[in-house]
């Protein structure tokens, strides 16, 4: 009888110690997930320096007639315009009046002086940017791969910052001036962590 009592304490204590494991297992699973608080944070830190980096570039740019209220279209499904989205105003306390249009709008070049640039299809993007051809409207893309197919900024975003690169054959056809400052600020490297 002695005999049955231990395999059946050993069987409870291995049992025990398997659940304990089981359960440090799940709660180290738990504590590795990202906390939804945590990654929304993040996404808005990262919509807000998007918006900042956007108002500047923005500011530092003259358009032939200088409009009053500056129109900013977003064009395409975006990552970070939530803040943008909202509406905005410049450092001059200019307004900036923002909102979504589709790529397919034609009157996107004469309703809007600033494109917002998300992800397009390539033939979506290649009657965009040939409708605001000869236009003085400015463009910036959300996705920095697409500096070499016609938009003026194309914006680099990271964990850390937003940097931007600028395409300066765009930028001598668009009709809109852009203040030399920015042009060396595109050339700096991001700082590496």
């Amino acid at each position: 009888m002695d005999v049955a009592v231990s395999k059946a304490e050993r069987i409870l204590r291995w049992r025990q110690c398997a659940l304990a494991t089981l359960l440090c297992l799940f709660s180290l699973l738990a504590a590795a997930q990202p906390e939804p608080q945590a990654s929304a944070s993040l996404a808005e830190q990262r919509a807000k320096a998007v918006t900042q980096v956007v108002l500047g570039i923005l500011s530092y740019a003259r358009w032939p007639v200088e409009p009053a209220q500056l129109r900013l279209c977003v064009v395409g499904p975006t990552e970070y315009t939530d803040d943008l989205l909202k509406g905005a105003t410049q450092a001059t306390g200019r307004p900036v009046l923002v909102r979504r249009l589709l790529a397919s709008n034609g009157t996107i070049a004469s309703e809007c002086d600033s494109v917002y640039v998300g992800k397009l299809g390539n033939d979506e993007r290649t009657r965009l940017f040939s409708s605001l051809t000869g236009q003085p409207v400015l463009s910036i893309s959300e996705g920095g791969d697409q500096c070499t197919v016609g938009s003026l900024f194309c914006l680099r975003v990271s964990d850390n910052q937003v940097s931007f690169e600028v395409n300066l054959d765009s930028v001598a056809r668009s009709g809109v001036r852009i203040h030399p400052s920015v042009l060396q600020l595109s050339r700096r490297r991001p700082a590496t962590p």
